[in-house]
């Protein structure tokens, strides 16, 4: 069981993304609303591992991931997004995080990844 954050600005997709943590026998440990909130809230819970939206108020899920990675370098960090802007999204792989998953998404998708994830070596 891995303990798994959620840092989205959407209600409804941190339900869904608890209902998959729940369904993959994970634990939730925390959840964030903005990337002010979810670099703090990181640093506080120290998750192994972070389901991060890329588009969040007051920072953006790059700079959540530049600022986690900084002080965290072996975060494991997997983006949820909207976007399908290969440019942005390859830089959030370049700066450290592991994986995306485009939004709408399936549960089997999520699961996948979030274990593929969990199994890389920092």
């Amino acid at each position: 069981m891995a303990r798994i954050m959620i840092a989205d600005d959407s209600d409804a997709i941190r339900m869904v993304l608890k209902d998959v943590i729940q369904i993959g026998h994970h634990e939730l440990v925390a959840e964030a609303v903005n990337g002010d909130e979810a670099v703090k809230i990181f640093n506080a819970t120290k998750p192994d591992l972070l389901l991060l939206d890329l588009a969040m108020p007051k920072k953006d899920g790059l700079g959540v991931i530049k600022e986690i990675m900084a002080t965290n370098p072996n975060a494991k960090i997997v983006m949820i997004t909207a976007s399908d802007n290969l440019k942005i999204m390859q830089e959030c792989l370049k700066e450290g995080a592991l994986s995306y998953v485009l939004k709408p998404f399936d549960f089997d998708q999520v699961l996948k990844i979030i274990a593929k994830s969990l199994n890389k070596n920092s």
